[in-house]
């Protein structure tokens, strides 16, 4: 039986959309895809606009996983963008500094291009601020400013100190700012049923309480469920955080983190004005931060306190609204109308992890917070990859990734511990 999407505010706005069937028989199509995530639905996209017949199976519902449950912003960061560089070296040479520095923005022009081509209703803004949470954050700022500009991003990035800041968040909490006027901010449930429908409409098979039990490996390799198969020419597993399949090959190389998000009542106009007047998604420069924006109804959707620990917390209202009221003192007394919680796929060295599990069987997962841009990349490669063009795919193929010898449990423990070493650095910054 699926689950119901969380209570959250996404779910409670989310676009009227006709069910998608529950797979009951037998069929066979050249690619299906375990999991209808962004990842899962940007790839069934890409491949339904090359002709490819494609089916997906989703065990709950169509983004009922992070996609549904993130901060909903769509930023150029890659917290393992120096480890990708020196991994990527291997096979690209002195071009993987390009190669990264343009994966940071290639999804960015995937999601613009696909909102507008399928005329998807998901509230896609534009604009974001990344800023210093303390003095010693603030040259970090500054390189990045003068990376952006050296990259040919001048009008579209702006560094700003002091009462520059406060002039666009109305907090007085932060010492710089960068300002992006490429990055873009979004409603993900929407995003991403609207990407399913469009799917849909090119001919892809999209099927809801569909948990696949197993993979049957061959020539022509099977998912199985419980009513039914899916023989296929490929298979890609894209569950990231919340499958099991495969653990030969993949245990030990992800491990769960448990995101927080709440979303106030909507805030009036002149409150909404006072604490973010360009509507900018915002988040700050520290190892584990805030992030918030405005909603299309004017509420405060607020993430921060990432729990590493694998395990949900108990009420991650109370455990948000002091860093809500930290950084705008003027909502104390606003009521959260929305509270809820998710898993993010972490890899060890933050590197998203693209591979086979046999030479017909993919898998593309570990996003480690930057999930709606990357997604949308590891789609478009995973349908190239399948489709013949595997150079991108085997950039990230060829990474030598961490991978524990032991159970999500204790591996969770470790990273929890790791995190917490580098919080307490960071105090020293």
């Amino acid at each position: 039986m699926a689950e119901s999407y969380c209570k959250s505010y996404y779910a409670a706005t989310a676009n009227p959309v006709p069910p998608f069937p529950k797979l009951q028989e037998s069929i066979d199509v050249d690619v299906a895809i375990v999991g209808g995530g962004f990842t899962g639905i940007s790839t069934a996209v890409e491949l339904a606009e090359r002709g490819v017949r494609v089916a997906v199976l989703e065990a709950n519902r169509i983004a009922w996983g992070a996609s549904s449950r993130n901060g909903g912003q769509i930023t150029g960061s890659l917290s393992g963008d120096r480890a990708m560089e020196r991994q990527f070296a291997r096979k690209l040479g002195r071009d993987a500094a390009d190669f990264v520095w343009n994966l940071r923005w290639r999804g960015h022009e995937i999601i613009r291009r696909r909102v507008e081509k399928y005329a998807i209703r998901c509230d896609l803004k534009f604009g974001h601020m990344q800023a210093a949470y303390q003095p010693s954050h603030v040259a970090e700022l500054e390189d990045m400013y003068r990376a952006a500009c050296a990259h040919g991003m001048e009008s579209e990035v702006e560094f700003l100190r002091g009462p520059a800041v406060r002039d666009l968040v109305g907090t007085d909490i932060y010492h710089a700012g960068l300002v992006n006027r490429r990055n873009m901010h979004v409603h993900s449930l929407n995003l991403c049923l609207g990407e399913a429908e469009a799917a849909r409409g090119l001919g892809a098979q999209i099927f809801e309480d569909t948990k696949v039990e197993g993979i049957r490996h061959g020539r022509r390799p099977e998912l199985v469920t419980a009513a039914g198969r899916v023989r296929a020419d490929k298979i890609l597993i894209a569950g990231n955080a919340l499958h099991r399949l495969a653990p030969m090959r993949l245990a030990g190389m992800l491990f769960p983190a448990s995101l927080g998000i709440v979303t106030t009542e909507p805030l009036s106009a002149d409150v909404a004005r006072a604490i973010n007047p360009q509507d900018l998604a915002i988040y700050d420069t520290r190892f584990v931060l805030d992030y918030y924006r405005l909603t299309a109804d004017r509420r405060l959707l607020f993430g921060s306190g990432t729990n590493y620990s694998g395990r949900e917390t108990a009420d991650i209202a109370e455990v948000l609204r002091p860093a809500i009221v930290k950084t705008f003192p003027q909502l104390a007394d606003m009521r959260i109308a929305f509270a809820w919680q998710g898993q993010d796929g972490i890899s060890i060295n933050r590197i998203p992890q693209l591979g086979r599990v046999a030479p017909n069987v993919l898998y593309a997962q570990g996003y480690s917070g930057h999930g709606v841009a990357t997604s949308h990349v590891v789609g478009e490669i995973m349908a190239r990859a399948m489709t013949g063009d595997t150079g991108d795919f085997d950039v990230f193929a060829d990474v030598r990734h961490w991978r524990l010898p032991i159970g999500r449990f204790l591996g969770n423990q470790a990273l929890a511990i790791g995190m917490w070493y580098f919080q307490q650095r960071e105090k020293l910054r």
